[in-house]
C-alpha cells in the first residue's frame, strides 16, 4: 500500500471507533481481516497512526477545530508525525485510494499554535480528571499528561535464576542493536522507541525471551517489585497477582527460595501465569485460584510481605492503552476506590507482626493512591508508613544512579509516585506499610 491509502485506512478505522466504540486493537484487527491485501508492514503503519491519533485526540482536534476521523488522522500525521501539508498533498496526488487533498482550514490546523489551550487539551486527558492530575503533579500536570499520551518503550527484566545480566545483555543486544542498560534497576534493559510507521518484531520473539532469560516488564513495575525487598527464605503473598509479572520478579528476588503465593480476586486473570512460570524456571511459586477464605485462611498473620498490586483505573498505563483514557468515567473511578479499600482491608490480615504490606497501583490519581492508604490507616489498622525509597534501596536491585531520580518521586506517607515525566516509566504508585509488632 502507498501512504495515501494507509492514511485513508486509518481514517476508516477511526470512524469505526467513533461509531462502534470497540477496543482499538479489535478495530485494527478487523480492518486487516477485511483487507487481506494489506501486508504486515501496512498494518503496523496504519495501526501506529490510529494509536497516535487516540493518544493526541484532544490536542489534535482542538488544533484542527474538528473532531472527525479525517481531522484526527490528518492532524496526527502532520502535528505528531511531522508531515507537512505539502508533503501530505504530494502523497495524496495521483493515488486513487488516498483521501482528498487538504483544505485551507486543514492546512491552518496543522500549523495552529495551541499553547494557550486549556490544560486538559494540552495534556490530552479527560477534562474531569484535571483537578486530580493537578493534585498529583501541580504545575507539571499538562506536561505529565502529554507524556502519558506519548508512545512507550519496551523494557526487559533479566531473570537471574537462569542467567546473569552481562550474558543476557550480550544475547539481547546481538538481536536488538539499540538496547540499553536501565538507569533505574540493576536487572533492567530498554528497547528504545521505534518509528510508529515501521514494522518491528515483538520482544517476545527474541530467543532470550523464549529461554526464560528475560521477561517483558516496565521499569516502573520492576521498581515496584523491589519494594517487597525480599530476603531468601521469606514467605510472600502476591494478593493481586493477575498475569504474574510481579510474581515472577518476586520469585527471582528470592532466588527460588522461600515461597511466593500468587492469588487474585479474579481467578481468570491467573490463566496467563502458568506458561510464564514454566519459562522462567520458578520453583518457589504456588498459585491459588480458589475462594479466598478457603485457600488463604492458613496464611493469616503468617506472611513476611503481602504485595497488593491493586485493581485501578490504569491511568498510569495510558501510553500503552490510549483508548482506555477516553472510556474512563467517574463511576469507574468510584468503583475502583471501593475495590481498593476492600483489598487493603482484606490483605492486611495476612501480614505477620513486623511484616510489610506493599500497596501498588498503576495509577497517577491521588484518589486511588494516597487517599486510599490514608483512609485505611484512619480505620485504626495496626500499620505505619515507612519510606518506600529506603526499602527499595535495601533490596539491592536499584541501578547505581537511580536514587536521586526516585527522591524526586517521593510524596506523602513515604510513598513514591512514578510517572513518564519523573522516571520515564509508566505511572506507578508505591507505598510500604509496616505492621506493628
Amino acid at each position: 500500500m502507498r501512504d495515501g491509502g494507509r492514511i485513508a485506512a486509518a481514517i476508516e478505522i477511526l470512524d469505526t471507533l467513533q461509531t462502534r466504540h470497540q477496543p482499538v486493537k479489535d478495530a485494527v484487527r478487523d480492518w486487516g481481516k477485511a483487507h487481506r491485501f494489506a501486508g504486515s508492514g501496512d498494518r503496523a503503519w496504519i495501526g501506529g497512526l490510529v494509536l497516535d491519533a487516540l493518544r493526541h485526540k484532544l490536542s489534535v482536534s482542538h488544533a484542527m477545530q474538528a473532531e472527525s476521523a479525517r481531522a484526527l488522522a490528518l492532524g496526527t500525521a502532520g502535528r505528531v508525525w511531522g508531515m507537512s501539508a505539502d508533503e501530505l498533498d504530494e502523497i495524496f496526488d495521483g493515488d486513487e485510494h488516498a483521501p482528498e487533498k487538504l483544505s485551507d482550514a486543514e492546512r491552518e490546523g496543522l500549523a495552529r499554535d495551541i499553547s494557550d489551550a486549556p490544560m486538559f487539551v494540552r495534556g490530552d486527558f479527560p477534562e474531569w480528571l484535571e483537578e486530580s492530575l493537578v493534585r498529583a503533579f501541580g504545575d507539571a500536570a499538562a506536561e505529565e499528561g502529554r507524556l502519558l499520551s506519548s508512545r512507550a518503550p519496551v523494557d526487559l527484566r533479566v531473570n537471574e535464576v537462569k542467567i546473569n545480566f552481562e550474558r543476557a545483555f550480550k544475547e539481547v543486544s546481538s538481536k536488538i542493536k539499540a538496547v540499553s542498560e536501565s538507569s533505574l534497576t540493576r536487572l533492567g534493559m530498554r528497547i528504545p522507541l521505534r518509528d510508529p510507521r515501521a514494522k518491528s518484531a515483538a520482544a517476545e520473539s527474541i530467543p532470550a525471551y523464549g529461554k526464560g532469560w528475560v521477561e517483558v516488564q516496565d521499569l516502573g513495575s520492576q521498581v515496584a517489585a523491589l519494594a517487597a525487598a525480599p530476603k531468601e527464605g521469606m514467605n510472600i503473598l502476591d494478593y493481586c497477582a493477575g498475569a504474574g509479572g510481579k510474581t515472577l520478579a518476586l520469585s527471582a528476588l528470592l532466588n527460588n527460595t522461600g515461597q511466593v503465593h500468587a492469588w487474585d480476586l479474579d481467578w481468570r486473570r491467573l490463566r496467563a501465569i502458568w506458561p510464564r512460570l514454566k519459562r522462567a524456571g520458578t520453583r518457589n511459586v504456588q498459585v491459588h485460584d480458589g475462594k479466598e477464605n478457603e485457600v488463604l485462611g492458613p496464611f493469616i498473620d503468617a506472611m513476611d510481605v503481602v504485595f497488593c498490586d491493586a485493581p485501578c483505573t490504569g491511568t498510569g498505563t495510558w501510553r500503552r492503552r490510549p483508548d482506555a483514557k477516553w472510556r474512563l468515567k467517574s463511576t469507574a473511578l468510584e468503583r475502583r476506590m471501593s475495590e481498593q479499600d476492600t483489598v487493603l482491608n482484606k490483605a492486611q490480615r495476612y501480614v505477620k507482626p513486623g511484616g510489610r504490606l506493599v500497596y501498588v497501583t498503576c495509577s497517577v490519581l491521588p484518589e486511588e493512591n494516597g487517599d486510599r492508604v490514608q483512609a485505611f490507616l484512619d480505620t485504626g489498622a495496626p500499620f505505619k508508613p515507612v519510606s518506600a525509597l529506603e526499602v527499595i534501596q535495601s533490596s539491592g536491585g536499584l541501578a547505581a544512579d537511580a536514587t536521586d531520580t526516585l527522591k524526586a518521586c517521593e510524596t506523602d506517607l513515604g510513598a513514591l509516585q512514578l510517572s513518564p515525566g519523573r522516571t520515564d516509566t509508566d505511572g506507578f504508585y508505591i507505598c510500604v506499610l509496616e505492621r506493628e509488632s
